[in-house]
């Protein structure tokens, strides 16, 4: 594996488990210049949470619409953990599935399966002998692990570290924002966007997964536009968050389903003599 290849593959594995955490739950994410999210290879994804300009800002959401929104805030909030479904399809770059639990009481934890099911980074991922990963998040950094083949080209070891802040550090800008979405993930934040659309409505009832909920929905963001689309049930608990924008290399989709609030969620450092730092691999290979 040549140094190119590595440093774009481990840059492109700390996306996609970046973006499968961002997918599960909703982070503030990072921007670039036009407010967008930058993707694995530097492409930009529409960050929700970019801000408008002051004066474009639309009026705070107010009213019964809004008292219901913060309601379902706070009890998602309060929930503290959630078994978690998604899928994401970022243009013809990266589609994957992610299951697992996740905690947001003390930082972000949890344990999430990424499975790469489309595009350059999957084929690029199956080159090296890998489909699925595991991902462990902790508050302060998250562990991906890789198959037998990409260990035997980095020393033997089957896990990569990343720590937050030096995703911070990744070239073109990729990296800018990481370490705050991370730790500001949580399902909630999506709720906290529809409060900031200035078109939010209460689409109706609906049947989601067996469940009746109440399907909310608004266009969120500042440079670049982002539909927010999520299903509440009569606890005030999210059930599904569909997010929508544009990328330079295609649509994003993001899509997530949430149960079991509540559940036990734990995630173990994996062992050090196991373990290759980011910033210690991307060095050794020149970059």
């Amino acid at each position: 594996m040549t140094g190119t290849t590595a440093r774009r593959t481990v840059v492109s594995i700390a996306v996609s488990a970046a973006l499968a955490c961002s997918t599960a739950c909703t982070g503030p994410g990072g921007s670039d210049d036009s407010g967008g999210t930058t993707g694995p290879t530097g492409s930009t994804a529409p960050s929700a949470s970019a801000s408008a300009a002051p004066s474009s800002r639309p009026p705070a959401l107010t009213g019964a619409s809004a008292d219901a929104l913060r309601a379902v805030e706070r009890a998602t909030g309060r929930a503290g953990s959630a078994r978690v479904e998604s899928t994401t399809v970022m243009g013809r770059e990266l589609s994957l599935e992610a299951a697992g639990a996740l905690g947001w009481d003390d930082g972000l934890t949890g344990t999430l399966t990424i499975t790469y099911t489309g595009g350059t980074t999957a084929e690029t991922m199956r080159r090296l002998g890998t489909t699925a990963m595991e991902a462990r998040y902790l508050p302060d950094a998250y562990y991906a692990r890789m198959g037998d083949e990409f260990a035997e080209r980095v020393g033997g070891r089957h896990w990569i570290k990343y720590v937050y802040e030096d995703l911070e550090d990744l070239g073109g800008g990729a990296g800018a924002g990481f370490a705050d979405q991370m730790r500001n993930t949580t399902p909630n934040q999506a709720v906290k966007l529809l409060l900031s659309a200035g078109d939010v409505r209460r689409v109706g009832a609906e049947t989601t997964r067996g469940r009746r909920t109440t399907h909310w929905s608004g266009t969120v963001g500042g440079a670049t536009e982002q539909t927010v689309d999520i299903w509440v049930d009569d606890r005030n608990l999210l059930v599904k968050k569909v997010e929508r924008g544009r990328t330079k290399t295609g649509e994003l989709t993001q899509t997530a389903y949430y149960s079991d609030y509540g559940v036990p969620v734990s995630a173990a450092r994996p062992p050090a003599a196991d373990t290759a730092d980011f910033k210690e691999l991307l060095a050794s290979q020149g970059s």
